[in-house]
């Protein structure tokens, strides 16, 4: 079906004219397209078939394209402060203006693919369309898994329907006789993600790797989205996960969670519960779109076709549902290829005894560095996992019961705690915070926070964002979902963790249930409601006692010493606080210091 919407036809013209391809693709969607791009890369030796897994490939990125590029990203709203002190800023005119000069020209010897895509199914109230052009199969193929593309998005986009512009391309134009690099892009210092939120308009230049390339993903769905969303009134973007709970008594939860980075989040999201005749069934494992529907109630939707996975740690193990999402139909990137032609990466529960690493050299694990690198990926449809639930594609979404913040402490947190009401919710989330280990930058043990896990990815000034979180609990009211905050990774004196975790959290997610629905008290506490003695299910659970009982208990002079690095936090956004968050810091020294 040929494109009929003029606004989306003169993007294309105008960005064929800027980059000069050779030639211009409209992207049908098709199996057939799928198999082209895989074609093309396959003869072009970027892509590489893994024998052990049918319709999968691999592909080595180069290495200073490896991972979001967090320096490179940009917030261009017209005002500095409009961005807010989490986002890099520079001025909308002068960003276009370098971008442009490195957009001239930039698709030369190439193919300029124009991706029509839908974030959710196409159709949905909830759902939102782009049009991404690009010079790279690998952003295509990857599209194909992570968006709904192609000739029905169209359709639907109609001659004067609105879609998001999305320009990429990866910066490595070709002279005529020149030959490709398996891995083409540009040199960090020109490589450049861009958001225009007052235009709800992405424009990327220099990568190809990931949520640089993939605009659908953290650029429109999260940055731009957050912002419309907060425009619009009525929904929300979130980093977060969507599940459901099931009870033996058939009684469904739906539950949202936003965790920072190494937290378990997609474990948490294919969780395999440990107690008996609890049922877990995925809807989404990292972007999460909640708007009001006409029953008044938050519906959750996941805008994602696929999972776009950290490979390294993902194991039978840690997330065995994951794993069985990765037989067929996968692309992995920057994994070991084995000698036997299957996938392998740190943490995958199997001996790799020799391989060739993602920079493609020969690799045994006595080499000393990892083999797969520690951000390798993988890309797969959401269909093909085992427990993806009936209803993540409906169009109007699930109901929210439950929303869950967290974090990576290893003291002080409690397992978990439910907040006092929404307000005292929302401070939770906005002051959510994970200790640093010795891979990160920092001494060991100083707090990163990470509101709402959307530090990265929050598209305008995060004290505007707080406030939205606080206006959509007043237009929901008595219908809000709970909220809770939970910390799988505390941790003893003798350094080892208290809480088993894994399929054992199901159990915390039971007593949410319960809360949720009045059956049990809980204990009231400095910073929230803990479980209460004999409340949390630990039928079949072997478990110290002294380790449940610390897991369990509120410290109040360990949270005191806090809050000088809580003022800290919430002082950066200055006038731009809201009010309400403010009395919530009041509130929260009271509680702790008397």
């Amino acid at each position: 079906m040929a494109c009929k919407n003029q606004k989306a036809l003169d993007l294309v013209k105008e960005a064929q004219a800027l980059m000069q391809p050779d030639a211009v693709v409209w992207c049908d969607g098709s199996k057939a397209e799928y198999d082209k791009m895989s074609d093309i890369m396959l003869k072009n030796g970027s892509a590489i078939p893994i024998k052990k897994r049918p319709n999968c490939l691999h592909f080595r990125s180069d290495p200073s394209d490896v991972a979001r590029v967090e320096d490179r990203t940009y917030i261009s709203s017209k005002h500095k402060d409009d961005a807010g002190p989490t986002n890099n800023w520079v001025d909308p005119e002068e960003l276009k203006k370098t971008m442009r000069g490195l957009y001239a020209g930039c698709m030369k010897g190439r193919t300029m693919y124009v991706i029509p895509f839908s974030m959710g199914p196409v159709g949905s109230p909830i759902s939102k369309i782009g049009i991404q052009v690009t010079d790279s199969p690998y952003v295509v193929m990857n599209m194909h898994i992570m968006t709904r593309v192609g000739t029905k998005v169209l359709e639907h986009l109609g001659t004067d329907g609105k879609f998001i512009p999305c320009l990429h391309s990866i910066g490595a134009p070709l002279a005529p006789g020149q030959a490709d690099s398996k891995w083409p892009c540009a040199p960090i210092e020109k490589k450049y993600i861009a958001h225009f939120p007052e235009e709800d308009l992405i424009w990327s230049y220099g990568s190809g790797y990931g949520g640089n390339a993939l605009l659908g993903k953290k650029c429109f769905a999260l940055r731009i989205a957050s912002n419309m969303a907060r425009r619009e009134g009525d929904w929300m973007a979130e980093h977060m996960l969507i599940m459901r709970l099931t009870s033996p008594e058939g009684r469904r939860y739906h539950l949202c969670a936003a965790f920072p980075s190494a937290c378990g989040k997609t474990n948490l999201a294919m969780l395999q519960p440990t107690i008996k005749g609890w049922k877990v069934e995925t809807l989404g494992d990292d972007i999460n779109w909640m708007k009001i529907g006409p029953d008044g109630y938050l519906h959750a939707l996941n805008p994602e076709a696929g999972f776009f996975g950290v490979a390294p740690g993902t194991s039978y193990q840690s997330n065995p549902m994951a794993m069985e999402c990765l037989k067929e139909n996968v692309i992995f990137t920057n994994c070991v290829l084995t000698d036997d032609g299957d996938v392998w990466w740190e943490g995958m529960g199997t001996e790799c005894k020799h391989g060739i690493d993602w920079k493609g050299q020969d690799w045994t694990p006595e080499k000393g560095t990892p083999g797969a690198h520690p951000n390798a990926r993988f890309t797969a449809p959401a269909r093909q996992c085992p427990i993806i639930c009936a209803d993540w594609e409906n169009p109007a979404g699930v109901p929210v019961n439950i929303i869950v913040f967290g974090g990576r402490r290893a003291t002080t947190c409690p397992l978990v705690f439910e907040a006092f009401g929404w307000d005292h919710g929302v401070f939770l989330g906005a002051q959510a915070s994970s200790e640093t280990t010795a891979a990160n930058i920092g001494a060991v043990g100083d707090l990163r926070r990470d509101p709402m896990a959307m530090k990265p990815f929050c598209g305008y000034n995060m004290g505007d964002y707080w406030q939205h979180w606080l206006n959509m609990g007043d237009k929901v009211g008595y219908k809000a979902p709970r909220i809770f905050y939970v910390n799988w990774f505390r941790k003893n004196a003798a350094g080892k963790f208290m809480w088993p975790g894994y399929g054992e959290n199901s159990r915390v997610l039971k007593w949410m249930c319960s809360r949720y629905d009045n059956k049990c008290e809980g204990q009231m506490s400095a910073i929230g409601v803990v479980p209460a003695p004999g409340e949390l299910d630990l039928d079949g659970l072997t478990i110290d006692p002294q380790n449940l009982k610390d897991l369990l208990t509120v410290d109040k002079a360990a949270w005191s010493r806090e809050i000088p690095d809580l003022e800290k936090h919430f002082n950066a956004f200055g006038s731009r606080l809201p009010p309400r968050i403010k009395a919530q810091v009041e509130l929260f020294k009271q509680r702790v210091s008397s």
